[in-house]
């Protein structure tokens, strides 16, 4: 299986939010709310037209969580899709592995900014990042510069040849690689140092110019399988 293939997986299973017991115009701000992502949103009355205002998360058919339409509606949006989980309302903690949709690259790198800010934070373990081009890594290499000098924090970057390999002075790993997938792919990987619960990724493919499609997830199991994928499938050009 490769990245494509993943996010082709996560896509497959769609989810749908159901609004029971409330106004067309709820229901249909809870839809805007939620438009960027892979997510059906649809309004329901029960018979008895009670309890009012609620909403039910499924996938594939199967009950996944519910929530009060006030708890939906109150949700930040801005700290979508943020990596912080005790930040969330109780929908958008099942939101993990959900595809979002168009996103651009501002909402890219404020996603990306997260999952570099808790493994700066934590100082320790592997950071894996994509940057589809080297020319791209090179307006980036500040940052990474930074992440690399953490004694504890190992820090690869992927990219595509179309300029020449950033030179740096640190324990940065540059994987250089002729790849379609790695020109095609964003992603952020962050092992957490091992402990599950601080495992993060944002993994991503560019469908249009400079539009992306992908999901975020905190699942252990999904992170280690992108690192272990990554490990294996990219060899190592590095420059210094």
């Amino acid at each position: 299986m490769s990245l494509t293939e993943l996010i082709a997986g996560v896509e497959s299973h769609e989810k749908t939010l159901t609004v029971f017991n409330t106004d067309a115009d709820t229901v249909e701000t809870i839809r805007e709310q939620f438009a960027d992502r892979n997510l059906s949103v649809s309004g329901e009355t029960t018979p008895s037209g009670k309890p009012r205002g609620f909403v039910v998360l499924a996938q594939d058919d199967e009950f996944v969580t519910a929530a009060s339409v006030p708890d939906v509606l109150s949700a930040d949006p801005e700290m979508t899709p943020g990596f912080e989980t005790d930040a969330y309302r109780p929908i958008l903690d099942h939101l993990d592995e959900t595809m979002f949709t168009s996103y651009d690259t501002g909402q890219m790198v404020a996603a990306s900014r997260e999952i570099e800010d808790r493994a700066w934070r934590l100082g320790k373990g592997q950071l894996h990042a994509g940057f589809q081009r080297l020319s791209i890594l090179s307006d980036q290499m500040d940052v990474y510069k930074r992440l690399a000098e953490k004694e504890g924090l190992d820090v690869h970057a992927y990219a595509a040849p179309d300029a020449d390999v950033p030179r740096h002075d640190t324990d940065l790993t540059i994987h250089v690689e002729r790849s379609e997938e790695i020109e095609r792919s964003w992603f952020v990987v962050y092992d957490g140092a091992g402990v599950d619960v601080n495992k993060c990724a944002l993994l991503a493919e560019e469908r249009e110019p400079r539009a992306f499609y992908g999901f975020w997830t905190y699942d252990p199991d999904t992170v280690d399988w992108i690192i272990d994928y990554l490990d294996t499938a990219y060899g190592l050009i590095e420059s210094q």
